[in-house]
């Protein structure tokens, strides 16, 4: 689903103007960018939680030289999703129709 998607299925629910609606979005997207560049985690109850995860320091390698490279230690945005989420996910009886679908018989 792309975002445009998102914003038309919002507006069809709500009935807000689909140019509020991609307003909105845009302003919660840039929130979370901003805030998680200044170090803050951001947890939405019933949703889950957008944090920042540290990567230690490593040692790469750049395979077209053949060369050992140093990864200095960093932060990557991550995502984890709440309890309530992760069980609605689980309990999908469209994801489980797909998993029947794919596996062998």
């Amino acid at each position: 689903m792309t975002k445009a998607e998102v914003v038309q299925q919002i507006a069809d629910k709500t009935g807000i103007d689909k140019a509020d609606v991609y307003t909105t979005v845009e302003a919660f997207f840039t929130v979370v960018k901003n805030s998680m560049a200044e170090g803050e985690n951001i947890y939405v109850r019933g949703f889950g939680s957008f944090v920042n995860k540290k990567r230690a320091q490593k040692i790469g390698r750049n395979i077209s030289k053949n060369t050992a490279i140093v990864i200095e230690e960093h932060f990557v945005p991550s995502f984890k999703p709440s309890k309530v989420f992760v069980e609605k996910i689980k309990t999908s009886e469209k994801l489980s129709e797909k998993l029947k679908v794919t596996e062998p018989s």
